[in-house]
C-alpha cells in the first residue's frame, strides 16, 4: 500500500507539471484562452460587425497573430489557419508579430510557401522592443510582403546548425548551407531585399540591429508600434499572385487571432523537452507497473504518456537512435527485476536515458532552440533514477520479508507438543513429523510444511514435572 501511494503521488506530479506550469504562465501573462477573435479597435457608431469580424462599411480590417518562441509544426499550423481565416474574412492585411530564436527547417519552408502564395498582404513585424528574428525568423521575415522591425530589435544569425548547437560534418554542412542560401536568395530576389546580407546571415551567422536593417534594405519599415506601422504601410503597393495591390490600412480595425486551446496544448506537448519527459514518464510507468503488478495507476499513466509522446514525435525531427536508447533504458530497468546485477543494469539504463535524450532531436533545424533542455534532461534522469531505485528497494525489501500468512508463514514459529501426535500453534492443532522423540508439553520449532504435516525439531529440553 505504501508503494502504491508513493507511485500515485510521483506520477500525479510528473504528469500534471507541464500543464499547470503552462496554466501559470498564461495566468501571469493575463492571456485569454480559446479559439476566439478579439476586436481591439472598436468600429465607428453605426457600423455593424459581422461574424467574420468585418464591418459593413469600407473601414479597413487588419488581422493580427503573435508568434513568440521557436518556429515548429504548431507555429506552421497557426499561421496557416490565420491566413485562411483572414482571407475568408476578406481582411486588408495579416499582421504577424514575430519574436523567435529560430526553429525547424521544414516548418519554415512551409510558412514561406504560404506567404508567397497568400491572397492577402502579409506583414511580419519583429516586435516588441527587445525581440529578434533569429535564424529561421530571417527567412520568415524575408518571405513577407512587408518587413518591419521595432526599435531595439535585431535580425540575422541564420547559419544551419545541429539540434544541440553542434555543426554537422563538413560535407553535410556544405550541402545544408548551400540549400539554405539558395532559398533565402530566392526570397530576397522576390521581395527586392538585400541579398548580400541574406547570404552573410546564412553563411557567416551575421546579425544586425533594426536601424542597420532599414538602411541596408533588409526591411521596409521601423515602427514604434502598431498604429505607427499601419500609418507607414498605408498606400504601399505589394505583389500578390493575382497582381499588384495597394495596401490601405490607415485607421484600420484590429482583429486579434487568439491561440486556440488545442494549439496551446499541442504547443506544450510538441516541445522537445516535454516530449522527452512524456516518453520517460511513460516508460517509467510501465516499469513500475511490472515492479508492482496490480498497481494499475502507473500503467495507465504510462500508457497515456507514451501515446502523447508518440504524437509529439510525429511533429518533431526525431533521431531514432535517441528513441532506441530510451527504449533500451526501459528494457534495462525491467531486466533489473529478473537479473541480479547489483544495480549495474539500472546505472546502464540511466546512461542510455541520458544519451537518448541528448540525441532525441535530429539535426534538421536552423538553431539549437528546438532541442531537449539540458536542465530538463538532467532532472528527468535523476528523477527516474530515484523512482526506479526506490521501487527496487521496496520490492527487494518485500521479497526478503518473512511470510506471515498461510502454511509458509508457520515456518520458524514455536509450537507445543500435544497428545495423539499433534502440535499446537497459532490457535490450531497440526499433525507433525519429527526425527526426534518428543514428549507432551515440549516446545518445538517448525522446520517445514509437508502434506499438511509440520516437520518439527526440538526447541528445548523436555519439560519435567
Amino acid at each position: 500500500m505504501r508503494l502504491r501511494r508513493l507511485l500515485l503521488g510521483f506520477f500525479l506530479v510528473c504528469l500534471t507539471a507541464p500543464f499547470w506550469s503552462a496554466g501559470l504562465r498564461l495566468a501571469i501573462a493575463d492571456e485569454p484562452v480559446g479559439d476566439t477573435m478579439i476586436v481591439t479597435d472598436t468600429a465607428d457608431p453605426g457600423d455593424t460587425i459581422t461574424s467574420s469580424g468585418r464591418t459593413t462599411t469600407a473601414r479597413p480590417v487588419v488581422y493580427t497573430l503573435t508568434i513568440d518562441g521557436p518556429i515548429g509544426v504548431v507555429t506552421n499550423d497557426r499561421i496557416s489557419d490565420a491566413i485562411e481565416e483572414a482571407t475568408a474574412a476578406r481582411a486588408d492585411m495579416l499582421l504577424i508579430y514575430l519574436d523567435t530564436p529560430g526553429g525547424l527547417m521544414t516548418a519554415t519552408q512551409d510558412i514561406n510557401k504560404q506567404f508567397l502564395n497568400a491572397e492577402i498582404p502579409i506583414c511580419v513585424f519583429v516586435a516588441p522592443q527587445g525581440a529578434r528574428a533569429g535564424s529561421a525568423g530571417v527567412f520568415v521575415t524575408y518571405a513577407a510582403h512587408i518587413a518591419a522591425m521595432a526599435p531595439s530589435t535585431n535580425i540575422g544569425a541564420a547559419h544551419p546548425v545541429g539540434a544541440g548547437g553542434e555543426q554537422p560534418d563538413s560535407v553535410m554542412n556544405e550541402k545544408v548551407t548551400n540549400d539554405a542560401v539558395a532559398q533565402i536568395l530566392a526570397l530576397a530576389e522576390k521581395r527586392g531585399r538585400n541579398a548580400d546580407f541574406a547570404e552573410r546571415a546564412v553563411r557567416n551567422s551575421e546579425s544586425i540591429p533594426y536601424n542597420v536593417a532599414l538602411d541596408s534594405n533588409v526591411i521596409d519599415i521601423v515602427a514604434e508600434g502598431t498604429e505607427d506601422l499601419l500609418a507607414q504601410i498605408h498606400g504601399r503597393t505589394v505583389e500578390l499572385p493575382d497582381g499588384e495591390v495597394e495596401v490601405l490600412v490607415e485607421d484600420a480595425q484590429i482583429v486579434e487571432i487568439e491561440t486556440s486551446f488545442a494549439h496551446q496544448i499541442l504547443d506544450i506537448i510538441t516541445d522537445p523537452s516535454i516530449a522527452f519527459l512524456l516518453f520517460s514518464i511513460g516508460g517509467l510507468g510501465i516499469v513500475l507497473e511490472l515492479y508492482n503488478p496490480g498497481a494499475i495507476f502507473p500503467g495507465v499513466i504510462g500508457a497515456i504518456s507514451l501515446i502523447l509522446a508518440f504524437y509529439a514525435f510525429q511533429t518533431l525531427p526525431i533521431n531514432y537512435a535517441g528513441v532506441a536508447l530510451i527504449i533500451l533504458a526501459i528494457i534495462l530497468f525491467i531486466a533489473e527485476i529478473k537479473v541480479t546485477s547489483g544495480g549495474l543494469l539500472t546505472i546502464g539504463g540511466l546512461a542510455a536515458l541520458f544519451f537518448g535524450g541528448l540525441m532525441l532531436i535530429d539535426t534538421d533545424v536552423f538553431t539549437g532552440a528546438m532541442r531537449v533542455s539540458l536542465e530538463v534532461l538532467i532532472t528527468t534522469v535523476v528523477g527516474v533514477g530515484i523512482a526506479v531505485g526506490g521501487a527496487l528497494y521496496l520490492v527487494v525489501k518485500a521479497a526478503r520479508k518473512q511470510v506471515s500468512t498461510g502454511q509458509q508463514g508457520l515456518i520458524g514459529k514455536t509450537a507445543t507438543v500435544r497428545p495423539n501426535g499433534f502440535v499446537y500453534v497459532d490457535g490450531a492443532l497440526w499433525k507433525y513429523e519429527s526425527p526426534s522423540e518428543l514428549t507432551v508439553g515440549q516446545e518445538v520449532t517448525i522446520q517445514s510444511v509437508h502434506a499438511l504435516k509440520l516437520v518439527v525439531a526440538p526447541a528445548s529440553k523436555p519439560v519435567t514435572e
